[in-house]
């Protein structure tokens, strides 16, 4: 009696101490999963694919960065690496899609333990200041760094690293002179040749956005109603999809960023090499007004906890160690102007840039996008 006694008593003992350790750890199991997003939702994606640390907000203090990313890269982690090595400032990393990370700071509010907001294109970095979740900066540093026209122009972001909107072509059916200006891509020739995304995609609408700043609204739906005519087939899939289809022969030329070239020279799959190595790159309107030119950029956020340390941590992405960084891995031109690009996006070539200030690009992105849902952009 007395054995089953104390069997019992031991059984119920170990049940307890089981509930317990399984309680303690559903409790902190509060790490969030992996969430594709991107610069753009290109192969979703860039995909920007992050894993959401719902935890690494929770730390705030003189020694610590909370922040929020669409970016993916390893190139940015190794830098977060090296800004806390050089500070001893710690970088909480929280990421996921840009429109997903400005939605969820608008509901955090006066809250919000975020410091930083990093995104790419110069749209969506206004969509955040409209929602009113970052705030302006004065910094000598960064008003060095960064050129007027790669900045905010109430100083509430400011780019990091800049990407132009290229021509891809297949030199065996196209003879580069043959290409001249984006506007030149609505002509009859290209009729059935032109390869680009869709109108959703937020580097489209800051092309078209660019335009209309340029060109004026009226000449620009002409243009985007051209484009949709010459569109070798319904847009559909990423920037890399479009350089792919024109290996096929799906199209002659494709519209892309030159970053994502970049990749593709350098991709782990042997088939991507293969498709980049098989074109050329062409940067329009070199007579005329300029390649267009985006950026991905920076910004403290509105309410940060940190925000001496959030701008220590932007300045640091825009000094020159940071940005041979970005150029030389990840293939995106620095902002900084005392740094050269790699030696990958030297051999492509000078090239003159649009002269407008990336504002506009937000400002004229609900232009862009009815006028290009009006001319029937898919």
């Amino acid at each position: 009696m007395k054995k089953s006694f104390w069997f019992l008593l031991v059984m119920a003992a170990a049940a307890l101490f089981v509930l317990a350790a399984c309680g303690g750890g559903a409790e902190n199991n509060d790490s969030g999963g992996t969430e594709e997003g991107t610069e753009n939702t290109e192969e979703n994606t860039e995909t920007e694919a992050g894993t959401e640390d719902e935890t690494a907000a929770e730390n705030s203090g003189d020694e610590v960065v909370n922040l929020y990313t669409s970016r993916h890269y390893d190139t940015d982690e190794d830098l977060y690496e090296k800004f806390t090595e050089e500070t001893g400032i710690e970088v909480n990393v929280i990421s996921g899609k840009a429109d997903e990370l400005i939605e969820r700071l608008e509901r955090e509010g006066e809250n919000t333990e975020g410091d930083v907001f990093i995104t790419a294109d110069a749209g969506r970095l206004h969509r955040a200041k409209e929602a009113g979740i970052l705030q302006a900066v004065e910094s000598d540093v960064l008003s060095e760094n960064v050129p007027e026209n790669y900045r905010d122009e109430d100083n509430q972001w400011f780019g990091l690293t800049k990407r132009a909107r290229i021509i891809a072509y297949d030199p065996e059916r196209v003879n580069e002179e043959e290409l001249s200006t984006y506007e030149a891509l609505a002509d009859d020739e290209w009729e059935g040749r032109v390869l680009i995304r869709s109108s959703d995609n937020i580097y489209n609408q800051s092309l078209v956005a660019s335009l209309i700043a340029i060109n004026g609204t009226e000449e620009t739906k002409v243009w985007a109603e051209g484009i949709v005519n010459n569109m070798a087939r319904d847009p559909q899939g990423g920037d890399r999809d479009q350089a792919k289809g024109v290996a096929a022969g799906e199209g002659d030329v494709a519209v892309m960023n030159s970053y994502y070239y970049g990749h593709m020279l350098n991709s782990a799959e042997d088939e991507e090499v293969k498709v980049a190595e098989g074109l050329e790159i062409f940067f329009p309107n070199q007579e005329t007004t300029g390649t267009h030119v985006n950026v991905s950029g920076a910004g403290v956020i509105n309410n940060s906890p940190n925000k001496e340390a959030a701008v220590q941590f932007i300045e640091f992405l825009s000094s020159p160690e940071a940005q041979g960084e970005f150029s030389e891995a990840n293939y995106e031109f620095p902002v900084n102007p005392e740094v050269e690009p790699s030696e990958l996006l030297q051999s492509w070539g000078d090239f003159k840039e649009q002269d407008i200030n990336l504002t506009q690009l937000g400002e004229n992105n609900k232009e862009a996008l009815m006028l290009m849902n009006e001319v029937g952009w898919k």
